[in-house]
């Protein structure tokens, strides 16, 4: 008798401490969020002024870049994938939206989060009109600094609704 009660104790106290856990990991804490913003808007400015090198070093060294031709691996070969379409595109414009609900902290140490939001830039090829493009993103991002380890964006077509939860980064 006694072990059953034990065990209906555990019970009950892990389902009392699984919703607390879940609501202090799911919900975004504002100094990680500020962070985040930060680490965003050097991405875009590093957009804005096509720097594949900036851009590149936001990254870690063993990050990947999934592009709808395959991963992108490693920060050097992410580099070269910028400085490469830097040749071809000019882009301005750059803005990067991070959805209201984001980051989420993953991990015990609380230097791990992924978050969702979307992307809106102009493009220009040399001796053609700019053209407005956007998408949506999704990264994983670690560390102190807050480094990409994945990053996965898309390109949406032009007729595509909004996020409904998406904030601009500089807000």
């Amino acid at each position: 008798m006694k072990i059953r009660s034990v065990v209906t104790l555990v019970g009950l106290a892990i389902s009392f401490a699984l919703p607390t856990f879940a609501e202090q990991t799911n919900a975004p804490d504002p100094q990680v969020r500020q962070r985040l913003l930060a680490v965003i808007e050097k991405h875009a400015d590093a957009m804005n002024k096509n720097d594949a090198a900036v851009a590149a070093a936001l990254f870690t060294e063993d990050a990947v870049y999934l592009t709808d031709r395959g991963p992108i691996k490693g920060r050097e070969a992410i580099e070269k994938m910028y400085a490469d379409l830097f040749q071809k595109l000019h882009f301005s414009d750059h803005v990067i939206t991070v959805d209201q609900d984001s980051p989420h902290i993953i991990g015990t140490d609380g230097k791990e989060m992924w978050a969702t939001g979307g992307w809106s830039s102009t493009i220009q090829v040399q001796n053609s009109d700019p053209i407005q493009i956007k998408g949506y993103w999704s990264v994983i991002r670690e560390g102190d600094d807050l480094k990409i380890r994945m990053l996965s964006p898309n390109v949406t077509p032009a007729d595509a609704k909004p996020s409904p939860t998406a904030t601009p980064a500089n807000q």
